[in-house]
């Protein structure tokens, strides 16, 4: 998977309700089931043009509000704080002991729940 093909699937989860549900249809036929512009107008019974405008239509609107909110990005910048703090509590379990060990490990408890 590209990181194009990643964004646009992210784009969909956070903001697909915005389309249309032909644009949804579409859009998610051809990013995440990878179907090809002449299947998606098969299945849809319209012209590859057709598939193709809808996408593109779809790919603008997101990208226009991920523009506007910046939603994914938070969301990617706050999973790599989360990821960093994760993998140093690990290490900080594996050196201590006693009470500091106790509380590193609610910590990674409470930071899992979390990312749940």
């Amino acid at each position: 998977m590209g990181d194009k093909t990643l964004m646009m699937t992210m784009l969909l989860d956070f903001y697909g309700d915005l389309l249309t549900p032909k644009q949804r249809s579409c859009f998610s036929m051809h990013y995440n089931e990878d179907l090809s512009l002449a299947e998606i107008a098969e299945i849809l019974d319209i012209s590859r043009q057709g598939a193709r405008d809808l996408i593109v239509r779809a790919e603008a609107t997101l990208m226009k509000t991920e523009e506007k909110t910046g939603l994914i990005k938070r969301f990617s910048e706050q999973k790599l704080v989360l990821d960093k703090m994760e993998t140093e509590l690990k290490e900080l379990i594996q050196i201590t002991e006693g009470k500091a060990r106790g509380l590193s490990e609610k910590l990674l408890a409470e930071l899992g729940s979390i990312r749940d």
